[in-house]
């Protein structure tokens, strides 16, 4: 490497006849001329981190896109969130779930030209778990141990019985890395050249500027349709617009929904939309006015979800009143936080507060992140100030989030993306509101008493009507306050063909040629 209500009919948008001229472009001091074996993506956030499986980058949704071009998972995941072959071509428990077993597959290679062994699979695992090495999730990984390797057969002692074992081996940190080469060269050495087994490896990388890939002529899969493939940083959303319509970018995200409609229509490009395991949220904090159950309901009650994605969003969106998203394993449609204003205003009441004397708290919120992220938080600061709530709002970058979350430092509440590819309520409603875990900031014994025993429920359906009766509990006292499943808007040239993915994937190994 060189180091430097689903639009209530959704749309697979239309093209128009004459696709745009790929023009080339100089983007951070280095040339990306664009042929027709390269792919431009001009994405929403920038890599900080080259090891996807520790430190606060490893467990960021939106780098998982860019992760899995370079490096492969353990497993990987159908567009119906359904297990299939990653790395790994069989997986199991044994019949009292004591032990688990995996074989890797024959012919997968490090870019450096090594073969991939079980060795590195077992070191991975082993790293992952390591309290440590700075695994974010690393209980999950803590739960096999005592590994065994027979040739590419491997199993291992479960110390801790997680369902949901198999399930992470395709969700963040699931990684499999070169141990030779980490040992050798160190976590400095592999930021300044970081290899994978992926379908890509790593050409030139400018940090906060972009990433561009080869294709990698000994990976184990399909061959990727594009020899070259470029990722742009362009965390500003209207910056993205221009990328797409001048022709500097084959293919855009997470820009506003009207400038999704009106590049939709042009000639020369085409519009992608699905509802995606994305949820918007606001995480509320247990600290201040949150501590009282008056306000939070109230601040729940206040908000006119149908609203936001009608008017604000246009129709791009599902408003939800649960962590689960509907292609989730334990989405419960009865659940409901319905918009009632006049309770709003009871429950503050109650609690001495009016739109004369309101509750006073901070929100934050990313701006441009997702689409319409700020102007979201300005509508509902706008219907909190009705009900007696007024909100001051403070604009941070993604990853501050990730810094403040992880040091329970969040403003009393936050707005946030949870994605969750796996579709699992452990990895949505637990993770989320499990008080020790370093993506919550919601912690009273109440809550965590419910979900602990559900972490290792060995029955599947006790364990699915345990969370839904969580997710109730969460909604009646006001614990966290979900607002929409996100559609993804894509914008790509017109002449190439892609299929979104539920898990909010934008995977070049799998956009190609229309033709």
């Amino acid at each position: 490497m060189k180091y430097m209500d689903r639009r209530r009919v959704l749309k697979y948008g239309a093209a128009g006849a004459a696709a745009l001229p790929v023009l080339a472009s100089s983007f951070g001091g280095a040339a990306l001329a664009q042929s027709a074996d390269s792919l431009t993506i001009a994405y929403n956030v920038a890599l900080p981190s080259w090891d996807p499986t520790v430190g606060t980058s490893a467990v960021n949704p939106t780098l998982q896109s860019i992760y899995k071009s370079v490096f492969d998972q353990y497993l990987d995941l159908d567009n119906d969130l359904s297990l299939r072959e990653g790395l790994l071509t069989s997986w199991g428990w044994n019949d009292d779930r004591s032990k688990v077993s995996f074989t890797l597959r024959d012919g997968a290679f490090w870019h450096d030209g090594a073969p991939v062994t079980a060795e590195d699979v077992v070191w991975s695992l082993t790293r992952a778990a390591d309290p440590d090495a700075g695994n974010p999730v690393q209980p999950v990984w803590a739960g096999i141990g005592n590994f065994e390797i027979d040739g590419n057969n491997i199993t291992a002692d479960v110390l801790n019985f997680d369902p949901v074992l198999f399930k992470w081996m395709a969700f963040l940190t699931g990684y499999v890395l070169p141990k030779k080469y980490l040992e050798e060269v160190g976590s400095e050495g592999f930021e300044q050249n970081p290899i994978g087994s992926g379908p890509y490896r790593v050409d030139v990388f400018e940090r906060d500027s972009f990433l561009r890939l080869k294709a990698f002529d000994k990976y184990w899969g399909p061959k990727p349709a594009f020899e070259t493939v470029v990722f742009k940083f362009v965390t500003d959303a209207t910056s993205r617009v221009a990328e797409i319509e001048s022709g500097a970018s084959d293919l855009t995200i997470e820009i506003p929904y009207e400038e999704f409609d009106r590049l939709s229509a042009k000639p020369g490009l085409q519009g992608l939309s699905t509802p995606v395991s994305d949820i918007a949220m606001i995480f509320l904090n247990d600290i201040g006015p949150m501590e009282d159950k008056n306000v939070r309901l109230a601040a729940s009650y206040a908000i006119n979800k149908e609203a936001i994605v009608d008017r604000l969003l246009r129709g791009y969106g599902v408003p939800i009143d649960t962590l689960q998203a509907p292609e989730y394993a334990a989405f419960d449609a009865s659940i409901k936080v319905p918009y009632d204003p006049d309770k709003a205003k009871e429950l503050l009441a109650a609690s001495g507060f009016s739109t004369d004397n309101p509750v006073k708290f901070t929100i934050q919120t990313t701006r441009g992140f997702k689409p319409k992220d700020f102007e979201m938080i300005q509508a509902i600061v706008g219907m909190w100030r009705n009900v007696g709530i007024e909100a001051e709002i403070e604009i941070y970058e993604i990853a501050k989030h990730f810094e403040l979350r992880a040091r329970d430092e969040l403003a009393p509440a936050a707005f946030y993306n949870w994605g969750n590819s796996i579709g699992d309520p452990s990895t949505s409603t637990f993770f989320a509101m499990f008080g020790p875990s370093p993506h919550s900031v919601w912690d009273t014994d109440d809550l965590d008493g419910m979900l602990l025993p559900l972490l290792g429920e060995t029955d599947e359906a006790k364990r699915i009507a345990g969370y839904k009766k969580v997710d109730r509990y969460i909604a009646e006292q006001g614990y966290v306050i979900p607002l929409l499943q996100y559609v993804q808007p894509i914008v790509l040239r017109e002449g190439l063909s892609m299929t979104p993915h539920v898990a909010n994937y934008v995977l070049p190994q799998l956009i190609k040629p229309a033709n």
